[in-house]
């Protein structure tokens, strides 16, 4: 009994496929292995994706709309393809084995994308056009780094998370803090990702400049197996998605058939500790969303069906696809921050790229490091949150992280809009009083960057904890990729938004967005952006405060 009472209470298992023991699993002497690991992926992520505008541009010779609307689209597919990976964690293979396989993919795209600028048949030569063939081998390679980091991105986060037992009280507050410092590896290795490969790029060649990541990738492969015996892992569930349209079926079935719901209907549940999904603890029953409690209702007494889930579905199942509905408009009233988040790569390069970006005779700050400024004051921000605000606010509010995840969410959207604020005026000044090259200080720049790298810690945090918290067992890898694919749509969303104004103000020569930045008014499009995120803000609001999760009152 007393070797028991160590014993993870959720499931988990060891590398042996034995019940995790706490002891010897887990909690901070797993996780240092996954944040290095997280570190050092961020490091080869950002040192591709922050400069690749430039790279389009001076290596591929595309126009900067183009070079703007192909790096959002790339990065979009990064992040949207984070719901395949989720899918095959959760159903066949597990976080960990799914952020080996995917991690593959990436190295080898990383090595393609080496070789393309290394080779010289693989890249235009000065003045000329890439060949479809030198098109398609870069683009191959970042498919291949976008399906990598797609599939790795919603199970590392989650795998992280799991190493923390929430049967245990001490534990869960250890999650929430590792979900902050998680975000500070992000951001870590955002800083070195930003500064020395592309100063390489910029100064030494493309070649190095992408081969240093390379390797940096296959570093973190190594990091994450040296832990091995030490984590704890979640074993694959089965399809969420094949759980969530047999819910429809059943519910649209039965109401068909004229099914009808009462205070004393009868639903079906399995008799036994745990719920009929592998690995997952059962779910008590809520009255919202309640047609779906249709799926459950035992319309045969006899039991003839209820092997079958297409006719009757589990109170787990149905409530498990209640969260996964319930969190939908959180997700996407957060949409916006992903929206301005894709400037730092795209628009917010190109500004940086015509200003003065010398500290002194000898040294001039990369275009693509710029956006250091973000990466440093997210560094920086998150000790100082987890060390002095959250004790602060913890006296003042009584809630054990200081802020609630919506709240923190909610503070992140806010700032972003003066973020877009600051970005526009500071752009207009620009192009009005100094248009000539290299006029005005990059430092300019700091106070967009600095605002956007604020919103991210405590949107961003705030998603990592929401969207783990309110997922049930069996969807935590499908509900990180949800919030891990706001990012994607935002890119998207950029590279159309940029389409659009482009075909509404004539494009080429006379449109808002041109090569010619001075010809430009990209302080229009920045005010376009401010406005979709102060109105997205108003939507969240509403959203936030008519949430209700897992049977709780509004939060």
């Amino acid at each position: 009994m007393e070797w028991s009472s160590d014993l993870v209470s959720n499931s988990r298992v060891d590398v042996q496929g034995r019940i995790a023991n706490k002891r010897t699993t887990g909690g901070w002497k797993a996780s240092p292995f996954i944040i290095v690991n997280e570190v050092v992926e961020r490091l080869a992520f950002f040192a591709v994706g922050v400069n690749m505008v430039n790279y389009f541009i001076s290596v591929m010779h595309q126009s900067l709309p183009d070079a703007a609307s192909h790096a959002s689209q790339w990065a979009g597919a990064a992040y949207v393809f984070t719901l395949l990976g989720a899918f095959l964690a959760d159903a066949y293979f597990g976080r960990f084995r799914t952020i080996l396989i995917f991690s593959s993919s990436y190295a080898i795209g990383m090595v393609m994308l080496t070789l393309s600028a290394s080779l010289s048949n693989l890249h235009p030569q000065q003045h000329k056009e890439a060949t479809k063939d030198q098109n398609a081998f870069l683009y191959g390679a970042l498919a291949l780094i976008a399906l990598g980091t797609g599939g790795i991105k919603p199970c590392v986060s989650s795998f992280g998370a799991d190493q923390f037992d929430e049967g245990d009280d001490k534990e869960v507050v250890h999650k929430s803090a590792f979900f902050n410092w998680f975000f500070f590896a992000i951001n870590t290795g955002a800083l070195f990702g930003i500064t020395v490969p592309v100063y390489v790029q910029e100064q030494v060649g493309w070649s190095w400049g992408f081969g240093i990541p390379t390797i940096f990738m296959f570093c973190s492969i190594l990091i994450l197996l040296l832990g091995v015996r030490y984590y704890r892992f979640q074993k694959p569930m089965g399809s969420p998605f094949t759980r969530f349209l047999q819910v429809m079926v059943a519910s649209f079935r039965n109401h068909l058939k004229g099914v009808k719901l009462g205070i004393d209907t009868p639903l079906y549940e399995v008799q036994t500790p745990n719920s009929n999904i592998v690995g997952a603890s059962k779910l008590p029953h809520t009255q919202q969303y309640s047609f779906l409690d249709k799926a459950a209702v035992i319309v045969d007494p006899e039991g003839t069906n209820r092997r079958n889930r297409w006719e009757i579905c589990t109170v787990t199942q149905v409530e498990e696809f209640k969260s996964f509905i319930r969190v939908l408009p959180v997700w996407a009233s957060t949409i916006a921050l992903a929206l301005t988040y894709s400037q730092q790569s795209t628009f917010f390069i190109s500004q940086a790229n015509i200003s003065n970006r010398n500290l002194s005779s000898k040294f001039i700050i990369p275009a693509g490091s710029v956006p250091v400024f973000a990466a440093i004051n997210a560094v920086i921000v998150v000790p100082i949150y987890e060390k002095l605000v959250v004790p602060f606010l913890r006296k003042r509010t009584g809630h054990p992280r200081g802020l609630t995840s919506l709240q923190r969410m909610g503070v992140g959207l806010f700032i972003s809009i003066f973020a877009m604020a600051s970005a526009a005026l500071v752009e207009k000044k620009r192009r009005e009083h100094y248009p000539e090259r290299n006029s005005i200080s990059v430092f300019w720049l700091f106070p967009q960057y600095f605002m956007i790298g604020c919103a991210e810690v405590f949107t961003y945090v705030g998603q990592l904890e929401f969207f783990y918290d309110e997922a049930t067992d069996g969807t935590r890898s499908i509900s990180s990729a949800m919030f891990l694919c706001e990012f994607g749509i935002g890119s998207w969303l950029n590279s159309v938004l940029v389409q659009i104004i482009e075909g509404a103000t004539g494009g080429g020569n006379r449109g808002w967005l041109r090569n010619d930045l001075n010809a430009s008014r990209l302080d229009y499009f920045y005010w376009i952006v401010t406005a979709f995120n102060a109105l997205n803000f108003i939507v969240y609001v509403f959203v936030a405060y008519s949430y209700k999760g897992k049977g709780k009152p509004r939060t």
